[in-house]
């Protein structure tokens, strides 16, 4: 079913500002380029796809947006905090209290239970979730107690996802959550991604090379040798369970 995007998302507050954001790794002799001059936003609730090929960049713009790595130049600002300019303490507290990560291999502990692997995050959390509630949110109310070895491999992405959300975090920040996943499976996790989004307002960023998951999203983004290729808001957002890939 096609949703309109609402007026009200247009003009959300922005959470995050990202200004002419440069990032140069040295591998050997050679300078490599990986962003260059990256202006980037996001608005309170909104979903946003980043797209692009292998080594366009956005991989890289996550990991700064989500304080896992720093720009070499540029400005990053989640609301009042500095990220530019922030301490690793300052980072790690960044992480820990407004940032859910979800990645493309599901990264669980395979001697914990569902239950248990989300409780990681719990026990450290501030105002978390029941692990229950979280699995429950993303439709595995009946894997409780299955370890990774019992869970697809669509089972286990929500499970990553459940503990992402768990501790209610401003920002997923999602890196190709479908890229280990048969289209089939990718949708299912899509529909859960988009979920989130919708029930609690929690501002997303998907990123794929995968063109037609696009048409979900309230905004796409598409990189291209590091730059911003084309930014553009969709009038309308698909429902994963439509997408075709």
């Amino acid at each position: 079913m096609d949703v309109a995007v609402s007026q009200e998302q247009l003009t959300a507050p922005v959470v995050l500002s990202a200004r002419a954001l440069a990032k140069v790794y040295r591998m050997g002799e050679v300078d490599v380029h990986a962003l260059r001059g990256v202006d980037f936003v996001l608005r309170k609730g909104e979903l946003v796809v980043l797209l692009g090929a292998s080594g366009s960049g956005k991989s890289t713009l996550l990991n700064i947006i989500g304080g896992l790595d720093v720009p070499t130049s540029g400005q990053v600002n989640y609301l009042d905090h500095d990220l530019t300019h922030a301490t690793e303490r300052e980072l790690t507290r960044y992480r820990r209290e407004h940032v859910g990560f979800v990645f493309q291999f599901y990264n669980l502990i395979p001697s914990l239970t569902a239950r248990e692997n989300v409780a990681l995050v719990t026990d450290i959390a501030q105002d978390p979730m029941r692990s229950e509630e979280a699995l429950e949110l993303v439709g595995l109310g009946g894997r409780l107690d299955h370890f990774p070895a019992q869970l697809s491999g669509g089972e286990q992405q929500r499970v990553a996802l459940a503990r992402a959300i768990a501790k209610r975090p401003a920002l997923l920040l999602c890196d190709e959550p479908t890229g280990a996943l048969d289209a089939k499976t990718g949708r299912v996790v899509l529909e859960v991604i988009a979920r989130i989004n919708r029930e609690l307002g929690t501002t997303t960023v998907v990123i794929t090379h995968n063109a037609p998951i696009a048409q979900m999203a309230d905004r796409v983004v598409t990189l291209m040798d590091g730059q911003v290729a084309s930014s553009r808001q969709n009038t309308v957002k698909r429902s994963p369970s439509e997408l075709e890939w």
